[in-house]
């Protein structure tokens, strides 16, 4: 969060009560259709309590967004120690790509979109929650199997961008665009298999528990 951000907002008794129905009107109605009356209606508060903890709309959505975000960020996946490389990038792709894919990630990408050029900081501050997030921990790993000797990496910055743009192949452009309204656990496995596939083609080494084969 934006130091700027956090100083404008102020924290509370109601303050989960105003996010929760903030939550639920902003996936509902969008940024633009979503009327701070709405909001205090649903979060059952006065609209002077809810300006007493977000002096504008814009600040609502971002806290919105951010709480989303650093909810998917800090969950964490049940991976076995000593899993291989393709055991490990497969859960992380399945993980990801079922956030991107859902209905909150997709709605929240959308409304970032459309609004980031009338309110840039509403696309830095969603950026900075959760993609950045999501790559900074996805470096890490990169970097210490690299140690390991498990991947063959020298520039992680560009790996770890071409693992993100991996994961947006096929099924995330025709979810944005509405040629799809729903996926199917196949079809994410599909996408995250061969996401998989290509990265290790790039940057594995040959070992025999990282067959083909070894696929969880």
């Amino acid at each position: 969060m934006t130091n700027q951000h956090a100083s404008a907002v102020r924290r509370g008794r109601k303050f989960d009560q105003v996010l929760d129905g903030a939550r639920k009107v902003f996936l509902t109605d969008g940024f633009e259709g979503a009327s701070v009356d709405d909001i205090a209606r649903e979060a059952g508060v006065s609209k002077a309590t809810l300006y007493s903890y977000f002096p504008d709309k814009r600040l609502l959505f971002m806290e919105v967004a951010h709480s989303e975000c650093a909810r998917h960020a800090t969950q964490q996946l049940d991976i076995p120690a000593g899993s291989s490389p393709r055991q490990v990038l497969t859960q992380v792709a399945r993980h990801i790509l079922r956030v991107i894919l859902s209905d909150v990630g997709q709605k929240i990408y959308r409304i970032c979109v459309a609004e980031t050029e009338r309110f840039p900081d509403l696309g830095r501050e969603f950026f900075a929650s959760g993609p950045k997030v999501e790559r900074e921990r996805f470096k890490e790993y990169l970097q210490a199997a690299t140690a390991r000797g498990e991947l063959r990496i020298e520039d992680f910055d560009l790996a770890a961008e071409q693992w993100a743009a991996l994961l947006r192949m096929d099924l995330f452009p025709r979810m944005i665009f509405n040629l799809r309204d729903s996926v199917t656990d196949s079809e994410i496995n599909r996408v995250a298999e061969g996401a998989v596939d290509m990265f290790l083609a790039c940057y594995g080494v040959s070992q025999a528990g990282d067959a083909a084969s070894d696929r969880p």
